[in-house]
């Protein structure tokens, strides 16, 4: 095999593109910014002009429409900041205007982000008819002193009401913890909560070590000595906890922090995990289409009133692009397939990429226990190699 590993796809068809289609929509609005958080959210104390934001999305929908083509959606994702801010009538505009533009299917996931300090019934109810059939809650924590900690509006009670306001309201519902957010924190406290919230799942979780990301008040907080976090010791033994309990009670690992029944898994975040393609609408969302032989990359204007001019002025509010070449493709499938359980496919990375992967190398990071084949012949991290899954990624993108 001349040191590669896998066949390689030959002429000029352009790489098959069997990791689905997405629309990402980010709502940037957030009643109040968490100190952990990087994302692109905004506060605005004076009500927000819902209509103006709708009429938008519109225009910038339609201009991405222009650039892909007929598509077939698979999920629809509403992103933030605070989805959940939103009326139920500018949720139902949003995906009538997707499902105007492009194909949407009967049994298309369609998920909106939900804190639990915003949620009420009627509320729920109205997503529901919009046309929601899957929410998200940030729900971050069980107990009172650490959503203290992390800065959330919410306290317990609010967070099982929302959980139970969900599952009743929505066929499917995932929420979101964070571990490993302060040294006390320990393996037998942290298997007790993570005991308690899979009592109150459904059928999917979203497990995170807490990392302190730069510009974040906790980054400054932490260099400067007032914050401290768990050492990779003992961020590693809470990983563990993790694993072995999510497992053990029917939600294993799907990738390294989400978890869900066999079939549950969030279909909007395999799209990006299986290298699929997706549009993104809305301040800073991002997306990744093929454009005939390319895959195009763009990134809209992260201000909220300056992404509104952009689009007023030029229809949408891209602000970077930029088209990869076969190398970035295939490392930017390494970096999001490995992050699955199911791991990658070879064929479809050496089409993608026009390489395939080196066979030493491989093997090298085999015999070291971090990669392995699976019975179908995919490539996969191990449990140990997902400890360190950079360097692997790494060490295979060479």
């Amino acid at each position: 095999m001349n040191g590669t590993l896998a066949d390689t796809a030959s002429g000029n068809a352009p790489p098959e593109t069997d990791g689905g289609f997405g629309v990402y929509l980010h709502w940037p609005f957030c009643a109040a910014k968490c100190p952990y958080c990087d994302f692109n959210s905004h506060v605005r104390h004076q009500p927000v002009d819902q209509q103006r934001y709708v009429e938008a999305f519109r225009r910038e929908l339609a201009h991405m429409r222009a650039r892909t083509g007929p598509r077939s959606v698979n999920s629809i994702f509403m992103g933030g900041g605070t989805p959940s801010l939103m009326d139920p009538s500018t949720v139902g505009a949003l995906l009538n205007e997707v499902a105007r533009l492009w194909t949407l299917g009967d049994d298309a996931e369609i998920t909106l982000e939900a804190n639990p300090s915003s949620v009420e019934a009627s509320r729920f109810r109205g997503y529901r008819d919009a046309g929601v059939n899957r929410v998200s809650l940030g729900v971050q924590a069980l107990n009172d002193a650490d959503l203290k900690m992390l800065g959330r509006l919410h306290d317990r009670a609010q967070a099982l009401h929302a959980i139970r306001l969900a599952r009743e309201t929505f066929p499917r519902l995932s929420f979101d913890l964070i571990y490993a957010r302060r040294p006390s924190q320990t393996p037998e406290e942290w298997a007790g909560e993570l005991r308690e919230a899979i009592s109150h799942a459904a059928d999917h979780l979203s497990l995170y070590q807490l990392t302190i990301e730069e510009g974040t008040p906790f980054h400054a907080l932490h260099r400067a000595g007032k914050l401290h976090v768990p050492d990779e010791e003992q961020a590693a033994a809470l990983y563990a906890v993790t694993q072995e309990m999510t497992a053990a009670h029917g939600l294993p690992a799907y990738e390294i922090s989400n978890h869900a029944v066999p079939g549950a898994e969030s279909r909007h975040n395999l799209i990006y995990w299986r290298y699929g393609e997706y549009v993104g609408a809305g301040p800073g969302a991002h997306g990744r289409f093929r454009e005939g032989f390319a895959r195009s990359v763009t990134m809209t204007e992260k201000m909220p009133e300056r992404w509104l001019q952009a689009v007023a002025t030029f229809g949408h509010g891209v602000i970077e692009e930029e088209h990869l070449n076969p190398d970035a493709e295939g490392d930017e499938m390494l970096v999001m397939g490995l992050r699955l359980t199911e791991g990658i496919s070879l064929a479809r990375f050496a089409r993608i990429a026009g390489r395939a992967l080196d066979v030493e190398r491989v093997a090298m990071l085999a015999a070291d226990g971090l990669i392995e084949m699976t019975p179908d012949g995919r490539l996969r991290a191990t449990r140990d190699g997902m400890f360190v899954l950079d360097a692997v990624v790494a060490d295979l993108a060479r």
